[in-house]
């Protein structure tokens, strides 16, 4: 990539599978910016021995991100982000992301033992503490 480095933060005991998680999270760094069209990837051998994964399994998230057009593996050459995708793909990428990061959060509270309510209620008190600051800066 032009100067920059794929950041990727796996999480093995999410459930949700390895090759999903890398397809998502690039994803999501193309909707919010990080990456930008021509951005290169990191070649599949060398993401999997960095990430520590089976080199299949970088392929098949490779592969889910090619069959969606948002990337593009030139023989040769590497693997590339392509143009960035129209609006409502860029949106549905992004709510995807949201998506992900949200059952990521949710399973990891389960797994720390806190009930749903106590998830929701935590998750709605953030938002009121986010509001708030948000208000107290446009007010200053």
């Amino acid at each position: 990539m032009s100067n920059k480095k794929l950041t990727l933060q796996l999480d093995f005991r999410s459930g949700l599978p390895i090759y999903t998680q890398i397809a998502n999270q690039i994803q999501s760094q193309l909707a919010n910016g990080i990456l930008q069209p021509g951005d290169q990837l990191p070649t599949v051998r060398a993401l999997a021995e960095e990430l520590r994964v089976n080199f299949n399994t970088i392929a098949r998230a490779y592969r889910l991100l090619d069959e969606a057009h948002i990337i593009s593996t030139q023989q040769g050459r590497g693997t590339f982000i392509t143009e960035k995708p129209p609006p409502e793909v860029n949106e549905r990428l992004r709510y995807e992301s949201l998506q992900t990061l949200t059952e990521r959060f949710i399973s990891e509270a389960v797994r720390l033992g806190f009930a749903k309510g106590e998830i929701a209620q935590m998750v709605k008190d953030e938002l009121k503490v986010w509001n708030e600051a948000e208000e107290n800066e446009a007010n200053a």
